[in-house]
């Protein structure tokens, strides 16, 4: 049986707020239910998930490096991070791995300042609005990328 490729699933600034934080906006989920489910349908697609994150862009930074060589794709929640971090979008890039954008939100029917990001320079693509279905999404399209699909 052939190794599961990996997906960094990583998750940025407030992310470990998800349940209790505006919740009008980010649902009710908990970020740990995410994760739950995440790995659920990543193990019926034939992925393994190293799910992460953290309120420090340079842990982001890092994290995205270390996968370079070693991870298959790359599913990144950059949150805030996303509209101001040009040093995320340059080791994104530098990780020569796909990387699909998700957002719990639809950053368009937001303030301005959140339809711009820069993260999405290097995604492959991006999918916001949807919740935490956006992340299951995301497995599937890094899935069929990568021609790691189980199931149909």
């Amino acid at each position: 049986m052939a190794k599961a490729k990996t997906i960094l699933v990583l998750n940025g600034p407030n992310l470990n707020l998800l349940g209790s934080r505006e919740p009008a906006i980010y649902g009710h989920e908990t970020l740990a239910d995410i994760e739950k489910s995440c790995r659920e349908r990543g193990q019926s697609l034939g992925l393994a998930l190293d799910f992460r994150q953290s309120n420090h862009e340079g842990v982001l930074i890092d994290w995205v490096q270390q996968g370079r060589g070693k991870a298959a794709g790359i599913l990144i929640n950059p949150g805030g991070l996303g509209h101001s971090s040009v040093a995320l979008l340059d080791a994104l890039l530098a990780s020569e791995l796909p990387v699909i954008e998700v957002h719990l939100s639809n950053i368009f029917r937001r303030e301005a300042f959140r339809r711009h990001s820069f993260v999405s320079e290097a995604a492959r693509g991006v999918i916001c609005g949807l919740g935490a279905q956006g992340y299951l999404l995301a497995l599937e399209a890094l899935a069929d990328i990568l021609g790691a699909k189980k199931d149909a």
